[in-house]
Parts: C-alpha cells; sequence; structure tokens
C-alpha cells in the first residue's frame, strides 16, 4: 500500500517519492524447514515486487556487505549473476548502486542502512533504465540475517496487501469504550456519595483518607494545555533524555490508579482488617490496615514488572494495558469537570491542539513528519528504541508488511480516553441532578463509540495515523448538546446548576427508624430550583406526622429498614437521636418505587 514520505506532500513544490513496505523472505540453503521474514523499504518506480511469496523468485543472496558497491572494482569476480547482492549504504547514489548490480547479472539488490529507512530515489529517466527491484534494509536485521542462517542464504522480496482493517481495533474499541463507560459512571457516583457522607459521621479511620476530587477551572485548562505542548515538542526534540522520566512517572501513576480501582474490592474481603503494631515510622504512625500494605505492595510489584520487561512484545502489552485502563479510571475519578462551559473549552482546546500536531507540525519539522505521531510511536532513529507508555496498545492480528515493519501495535492515547471520559462523567453526574434515566451519560457513551467507529473507518480509509480527537470530540460535544436542547435543559446544563455553590440533590431517599415510623429525608433548607422542577417524590398529605427531627417528613408505618447494630441498640434500650441512626440511602434510580411502595403500605 503506498504511503506518502512526506505528509500532505501534494501541496509540496518538490516532486512526490513513494515508498513502500515489503517483506524479505530469508531462509537457509541448508535447511529447509527455517525461514524469517523482515522489512523491507523499497520504491516502486524502480520495479513492482509480487504481491504473493508464491510469485517471487527465490534468488541466492549474496553478502558483500564489506563494499558500499559504488565503482566496478566493489564487484566480486563472476558479479552477481542470478543473485540479489546486499550491500552497505553510502558514498554514492542509489542509482549507481543498482546500476552497477543490474550491468553485473543481479536479479535484485538489497541496501543495508544504519540509519533511518528512507525510500530510493531517482529520477525519470533513471527509473526507466532499472528493471530490477531494489529495497533497503537495516542493520539489524542484516547481523539477525548472518546470527540466524549464517552465509548460505536465499530471499525472496516480494510485497503482499495490505489488510484493510485488522482485528485488534476490535479489542482497542472493548477497552476504550469500556473503560469511559465505567469510569464516567464510577465517577460521578462516588462524587455524589462523597459530597453526603460528608454530613455523617465516619466508620472508621478507612474514609478519612479518601481520595479528593479537583474542579478543574479554565486557568487550570490553560496551564494544562500548554504544558502538553512544551512537554511535546521536548520529547521531539530531546527523546532519548525524557522517555525514561516518563516511564518512571509512568510506573508511579499506575501503581496508585491500580491502587484506587482495586481497593473497593479488596475491602470487601473479611480478612486483614488487623492493624500494624503501634510505632513511629511515617505514615505506619497511623496503624494502617494489613490489607492497603498487601495491596500497595501487590501494584507497585505488577508496575515494576511492567518496567522490567517493557520490551517483551509477547506479554508485556498486557500488563501496559492492564496499568493503563487503571491510570484512566484513577484520573477519571479524580478530576472533575464543574459545568458544561468547562467541558466545551477543554475539549474544544485540545480538538485545536490535536490538529495542530498531527496535521500543521510536518510543515515546521525537517523531515517532514508529525510531531504528534513521531512522539507517540517513537523516533524511528531513537538509539534507546524505547516507546511512550501512555498508550493502550494491542498488536496487530494480520500478518503484514505494516506490522512487521512500521507499527507491530495499534495505538490509543490516553488522552483520547481521558478527555471524552471526563464529559461522560460529567453527563452522568447532570443526570443525578436532575433525576433523569441516564439519558445524557447514555448518550454521551453511545456517541464516543460512534466516534471511534469514525476514527478507524478514517484510518482504514488513509493508511495513517489519525487524531482521535478529531473525530471523538464532535461526536461527545454535539451530542450532549443535543440532548439538552431538546429536553429544553440547556442552560441548566450549561451551568452544571448544583454542581459549585452547593451540593447535589440528595438522589437517595434515606429511610430511618423513628419509633415505628420511617422517614424520608427532605432538604428543605437552601432548596434548588433543579429539584424543585424535578421532585423525586409525589407530595403526600394523608398519614403524615412531623419527626422531632427537622427536615425529615415522617410516614406512618410499621415496617422500618434499620442496620443490624441499629437494632441491637433498640432492642437493649438505647436512645439515639434520629439523625444518628440515619442508614445507607437507596439507590436513585428506585428511590420513586421505593416511596410509592411505602405510601401504599400506609394506606
Amino acid at each position: 500500500m503506498k504511503t506518502p514520505v512526506f505528509l500532505l506532500s501534494w501541496l509540496a513544490i518538490v516532486p512526490q517519492v513513494l515508498c513502500e513496505y515489503g517483506m524479505a523472505h530469508v531462509t537457509s540453503d541448508k535447511s529447509e524447514g527455517s525461514a524469517k521474514d523482515y522489512c523491507i523499504l523499497f520504491n516502486s518506480e524502480w520495479a513492482h515486487l509480487p504481491h504473493d511469496l508464491t510469485k517471487a523468485a527465490l534468488l541466492h543472496l549474496q553478502d558483500q556487505t564489506a563494499s558500499v558497491l559504488c565503482s566496478p572494482t566493489d564487484v566480486p569476480d563472476g558479479g552477481f549473476s542470478n543473485s540479489i547482492p546486499m550491500v552497505m549504504r553510502g558514498n554514492c547514489t542509489f542509482y549507481e548502486k543498482v546500476r552497477l548490480a543490474q550491468i553485473n547479472g543481479a536479479r535484485g539488490l538489497l541496501i543495508v542502512s544504519r540509519e533511518r529507512l528512507v525510500p530510493p530515489g531517482g529520477n525519470r529517466s533513471q527509473y526507466e533504465e532499472i528493471d530490477i527491484p531494489v529495497a533497503l534494509l537495516s542493520y539489524t536485521d542484516m547481523l539477525d540475517i548472518s546470527k540466524t542462517f549464517g552465509q548460505a542464504v536465499k530471499v525472496a522480496m516480494y510485497a503482499p496487501n495490505e489488510p484493510v482493517v485488522d482485528y485488534n481495533m476490535v479489542i482497542i474499541f472493548i477497552m476504550a469504550v469500556g473503560t469511559v463507560a465505567t469510569g464516567g459512571y464510577w465517577a460521578a457516583n462516588r462524587d455524589v456519595k462523597k459530597s453526603y457522607m460528608k454530613h455523617k459521621r465516619d466508620d472508621g479511620a478507612d474514609k478519612k483518607h479518601d481520595d479528593e476530587t479537583v474542579d478543574v477551572t479554565p486557568i487550570m485548562i490553560c496551564v494544562f494545555v500548554i504544558m502538553c505542548c512544551s512537554m511535546l515538542v521536548l520529547l521531539f526534540n530531546f527523546y532519548d533524555r525524557l522517555v525514561y522520566i516518563i516511564i518512571g512517572i509512568f510506573c508511579l501513576a499506575a501503581s496508585i490508579g491500580l491502587y484506587s480501582c482495586l481497593s473497593p474490592f479488596v475491602r470487601m474481603i473479611p480478612y486483614g482488617k488487623c492493624r500494624v503494631p503501634e510505632n513511629n515510622l511515617p505514615y505506619f504512625r497511623n496503624r494502617p490496615p494489613v490489607w492497603k500494605l498487601l495491596l500497595a505492595s501487590f501494584c507497585i510489584a505488577v508496575s515494576v514488572l511492567w518496567g522490567v520487561y517493557r520490551n517483551e512484545d509477547q506479554w508485556a502489552w498486557i500488563l501496559q494495558d492492564i496499568l493503563g485502563i487503571a491510570f484512566c479510571l484513577y484520573m477519571l475519578k479524580a478530576i472533575r469537570l464543574p459545568t458544561f462551559k468547562s467541558c466545551t473549552l477543554l475539549l474544544f482546546v485540545l480538538f485545536v491542539y490535536d490538529i495542530f500536531f498531527v496535521f500543521i507540525t510536518p510543515f515546521f519539522t525537517k523531515s517532514g513528519e508529525s510531531i504528534m505521531v513521531e512522539v507517540a510511536a517513537g523516533p524511528s532513529d531513537s538509539y534507546t528504541q524505547e516507546k511512550l507508555p501512555m498508550v493502550l496498545k494491542v498488536p496487530r492480528l494480520n500478518s503484514s508488511p505494516l506490522a512487521l515493519c512500521d507499527r507491530p501495535f495499534s495505538l490509543l492515547g490516553f488522552g483520547d480516553i481521558l478527555v471524552p471520559g471526563l464529559l461522560v462523567a460529567y453527563c452522568h453526574r447532570f443526570d443525578i441532578l436532575i433525576q433523569s434515566s441516564r439519558i445524557y451519560f447514555l448518550a454521551c457513551t453511545i456517541a464516543y463509540g460512534i466516534g471511534l467507529l469514525v476514527t478507524f473507518v478514517a484510518l482504514a480509509l488513509m493508511q495513517r495515523g489519525q487524531p482521535a480527537l478529531l473525530y471523538l470530540v464532535p461526536c461527545t460535544l454535539l451530542t450532549s448538546l443535543v440532548v439538552a436542547l431538546w429536553r429544553k435543559e440547556l442552560p441548566l446544563f450549561w451551568t452544571g446548576s448544583g454542581f459549585v455553590q452547593k451540593d447535589l440533590p440528595d438522589p437517595n431517599p434515606i429511610i430511618a427508624p423513628i419509633g415505628s415510623e420511617a422517614c424520608l429525608s427532605q432538604h428543605n433548607d437552601n432548596e434548588d430550583p433543579v429539584a424543585n422542577r424535578y421532585p423525586a417524590t409525589e407530595p403526600q398529605q394523608e398519614d403524615t406526622t412531623r419527626s422531632p427531627v427537622d427536615g425529615q417528613l415522617c410516614l406512618a408505618t410499621d415496617r422500618t429498614v434499620v442496620k443490624p447494630e441499629e437494632e441491637e441498640q433498640l432492642n437493649s434500650g438505647s436512645a439515639r437521636t434520629a439523625e444518628n441512626q440515619l442508614t445507607q440511602g437507596v439507590d436513585s434510580a428506585i428511590s420513586d418505587s421505593l416511596v410509592k411502595a411505602i405510601n401504599q403500605n400506609v394506606e
């Protein structure tokens, strides 16, 4: 599949040099069963390669890497009759090398390059004169061929067609949409519960150090974007020096994210509840539970394991994806956009940022490469050959030159998950505010999935890396806006009424026992107009009494919802106020039906 070396080169004045990725199928003369494919880069203007291996000629590979084949003296005695010579790059043009090879009977030419692979170019008259294929092979692959097969080697050069779509896109789609949906749902639910837990007593030390949520302001958005731009430019220019710092930061942040995601589940295990003995050590002086220490050790061990084996292509990508998903979920819980205005500002600025660094920066770089793509995939001339870990990666499932040569993994950056995920979390939080049936959350999540599918289609059609936010931002923002206009709630949706100045209205009415009555908590002070517009319950006039506790409407009933410890206290005759006996709130989705059921029991 032909791809331009210089992005948007159709706008350039200079002629376009085309290149194609192909494969060099290498086998041993001594052992017929052993074979291996290597990446080659060729220009089809010299000569075309067959698309099928069975149609490619299997010829003897003549190792002439001791010379550069720039003069007739570099040609061995007997020439290159019915073989493919392998020579070093340098000292003369590609045309001079391939012309000497063709004159001396070569059926093709492999040029070994210590530097970055570039398409072997020439002019029109030179193309017409040459009728044998010429391709570039990396120096490391040449060393691997010598080490694996020795000197008695045969090679067949061919260029199979690239598959339109790789099946690994399905895995990336499931991971991305699942992370956005889970993170948005979890973040909003956790945020609402925390806003009401602060009015209640802590059950223990475990709840005193919960992660705090950070509200994003316009100034923070501007600073964040400036930092992203600066870091991207620094990575482009000093990649080999900064990549290890980014890897270390990822290991630390990923271990924290993994701990945050696993702790709610580990907390439910009825073991390891004992605390460390009294001591004066930092952090340990608070006597944390043993399960916290074990979980933290496990999360650190997973991060360290990935850090040590991060370049193991067979399985390290699985650990990277697990840590990456945990990191994204943690960030979606820790960062909150308080208004749709903030969501619009953040997504629009990063939308422009993504387009600029993918499509515009090739005009300013010497190599003509996109800064974003170059940094995300790792510069090909990097001597460390390290890759940035801030992506979800899945190996290509189809055998193709692109998988072998350029990008053996399909990538999706964390920003393409986090940025739309913050909007999804805001939509779910607004659903809870107005007590809707999660219409905003579902619509935005579906829009994200559609935007991701459009990204994959664009990737398949253009055969080049795509800025995913170019498609995700319009899909999610416009969908949320249309839903708000359709429901005539745009003013409330734009300002996020109830998020900034006051607590969210309680979506979970709380049943508390007072004698033989069950009390429905009503927040009468500082009533919210949105809550009045979307009342959680129908007003009841009959069979109601006022409890001694202000702000609670009591419905007479013989059924009470009591915790086991509260029931024991009541049976023992201990007197407590109704406020200290408030039980856990029922879920917002079933609160209306619970109130109606209570009223029916009263009747």
